[in-house]
């Protein structure tokens, strides 16, 4: 069976990760790969559903636990009805954030039991893991002003996780960093702060190193 590759996206709001993730799809279509871009939550019908539960301004007291599970049923079946069968054609999947968002927010921002999710990783996502995850790495003081702007001037309705104070998102940084410690080989850690052409020739830069390694 012909196996494609699998690369995600990975940072706090604002980090640009939407802009680098289209700008790479066009290069590489450009260069004839066959691709899938997914996001979560997100992906297929019943994942945007979750969504626009979970990012809505106007969803309130949702547990963390309830939280954690949805994005976990979001992610089940992104990988069933997209993710899966892609790789298995041998097209390269971008995914926008996959389980290290939930390590991240739930996990270090929430305070949720880091065992817990890696559990609930093992029995959703089993061997179908990215062999390489871009980290845009942004200051959250900056990132958050970045998608507040953003959201304001799009008059969007996922504002949940920006009316998020900054401690939340000091700690999401630094639990995406962690992670990129104990998983250098993957993880790899790009500075977004610049122009979006510096940004860009840096993740280009991890892409390629990556693609030369034996």
């Amino acid at each position: 069976m012909t196996r494609g590759r699998f690369v995600s996206f990975e940072g706090i709001e604002g980090s640009g990760k939407t802009t680098q993730i289209t700008r790479l799809a066009d290069r590489w279509r450009a260069d004839g790969v066959p691709l899938l871009i997914t996001r979560e939550p997100g992906g297929t019908r019943l994942g945007e559903s979750m969504r626009r539960v979970l990012l809505d301004a106007q969803t309130m007291d949702l547990t963390p636990e309830a939280e954690l599970l949805l994005f976990y049923a979001s992610r089940s079946q992104n990988i069933e009805e997209k993710i899966r069968p892609a790789l298995e054609r041998g097209d390269t999947v971008i995914c926008d954030r996959f389980f290290d968002a939930s390590f991240a927010y739930q996990g270090y921002g929430r305070g949720l039991d880091l065992s817990v999710i890696e559990r609930l990783t093992d029995l959703v996502c089993r061997d179908f893991r990215p062999e390489l995850t871009v980290l845009l790495d942004i200051d959250p003081a900056t990132g958050l002003e970045r998608a507040r702007r953003r959201n304001r001037s799009r008059a969007r309705e996922e504002g949940r996780f920006e009316s998020e104070d900054l401690d939340f998102y000091e700690r999401v940084r630094d639990g995406y960093l962690d992670l990129a410690r104990r998983d250098p080989d993957r993880i790899r850690v790009v500075p977004a702060l610049g122009a979006v052409e510096d940004v860009e020739a840096r993740v280009h830069s991890v892409l390629a190193a990556h693609a030369h390694q034996p």
